[in-house]
């Protein structure tokens, strides 16, 4: 099975992955950080963790919050809609990508778990050329 997965790196930090993409879909449908997480099965914190990643990874916030219980929420700004349809929008293409490129048979290469290392086995050590060895 080959598993294509797209992230969107801002340095070393993923300002758009499957994961947050689902995030904010389930924020649009909830209308809250707390109601995305209980409906994704994550902790509310992880979930503001994620939250605090993605606004802080793109020119404007993709969350904006309104504090308060009885009339708080959360809701997904127009970047933030627009970031996902535009994820969405690559990991189709992708994937159309690698379907057309012969995913299939690459899949149907693979192994479904590896072999077993080989006692005693040992890494070919790299060759040096003449070059390295005048060196």
């Amino acid at each position: 099975m080959i598993k294509l997965k797209l992230q969107v790196l801002c340095d070393n930090a993923i300002a758009i992955g499957p994961g947050k993409a689902d995030l904010l879909e389930q924020i649009m449908a909830t209308g809250s950080i707390s109601g995305a997480a209980r409906e994704m099965g994550m902790s509310y914190r992880r979930a503001w963790q994620l939250v605090d990643v993605m606004n802080r990874c793109w020119s404007d916030r993709l969350v904006e919050t309104t504090p308060g219980r009885a009339s708080g929420g959360a809701r997904v700004t127009e970047l933030g809609i627009a970031v996902v349809h535009r994820y969405r929008a690559m990991q189709h293409t992708l994937e159309t990508c690698a379907e057309e490129n012969g995913w299939r048979e690459l899949s149907a290469a693979i192994r479904e778990t590896p072999l077993p290392h080989q006692p005693g086995s040992t890494l070919p050590q790299p060759e040096c050329d003449s070059a390295d060895k005048a060196g």
